[in-house]
């Protein structure tokens, strides 16, 4: 398939606003999905570090959605014609509190679309920079990676590695459809990967449901909550590496190193799926 890259990056510069109120009953169910055992959340309490994922959600009409349940492509997101769509990473900047009542606002930009070529063909990677603010001005920068790929014929376990390193903290989770069911409402992802096992298996021909990348970031994210209770996290970056299916349980992982931490999640065979850096305040 020819890729016309140069009519992709007319979407560079596109610029989306939106807005939203931070209400508690998202981020009480976001502490039940994470099996958190936290107090009620209370008007004036600061969001958890994941926590601004679960607003600014965008209300598509059902009769605009593609076949695999995602927001069909060349509104606000270029229209790249490859099948696949993944979470692949991103960068966060935590500069000051977002709290529960808080009125905010984000702007939305894409910064880059490029080309590259992959072992499996075509692969188009777009950046996207959020910035929200709170009424206090800037709180949360952020930059996402998306990838675009096609289908391939057949699934390819990617080729990933074993981590040497032995963790200091560690989590086990048991993703099940239920958890990614729940996610999946929680921040209204429609995508099928996630939930629709005859889909994912016959249609796209996984070996099982995916769990889904901001889940994992955020079991990440909240492994240095769990740790490291007396830290404000100011930065995080993550990469993902390979899939995580519903298939048993997984390990989300971390090491103190300075004044952060390396971070990590091991798939069912102890392969790494993503890794992530944490930075906590001075």
């Amino acid at each position: 398939m020819e890729i016309d890259i140069n009519f992709l990056r007319q979407w560079i510069g596109r610029v989306q606003e939106s807005s939203d109120v931070v209400t508690a009953s998202p981020l009480a169910c976001l502490s039940a999905t994470l099996d958190r055992d936290d107090p009620g959340p209370q008007i004036g309490d600061e969001l958890p570090p994941s926590g601004h994922w679960l607003f600014f959600l965008n209300p598509i009409q059902q009769s605009e959605l593609d076949v695999n349940g995602h927001a069909k492509k060349g509104v606000f997101l270029p229209p790249v014609p490859l099948e696949r769509r993944m979470w692949a990473g991103g960068r966060l900047k935590f500069i000051s509190p977002l709290r529960i009542g808080d009125a905010i606002t984000r702007t939305s930009e894409i910064l880059d679309v490029r080309l590259k070529k992959g072992k499996t063909g075509h692969l188009v990677f777009v950046i996207v920079r959020h910035q929200i603010y709170g009424p206090d001005g800037l709180c949360i920068e952020e930059e996402h990676d998306i990838v675009y790929r096609g289908k391939p014929s057949e699934y390819i376990q990617p080729q990933t590695i074993e981590k040497k390193i032995s963790p200091i903290w560690q989590r086990t989770v048991n993703a099940d459809s239920v958890m990614l069911f729940r996610y999946s409402a929680l921040i209204f992802n429609g995508h099928r990967i996630h939930f629709d096992r005859e889909y994912v298996t016959q249609e796209e021909g996984y070996p099982g449901l995916i769990v889904h990348g901001p889940l994992i970031a955020s079991f990440l994210m909240d492994l240095c909550r769990q740790k490291a209770p007396g830290e404000r996290l100011i930065y995080f970056d993550y990469r993902a590496r390979g899939p995580i299916f519903d298939l048993g349980p997984f390990t989300i992982n971390g090491c103190p190193l300075g004044r952060g931490a390396e971070l990590w999640a091991l798939d069912q065979q102890k392969k790494i799926a993503m890794i992530g850096r944490a930075r906590f305040e001075e």
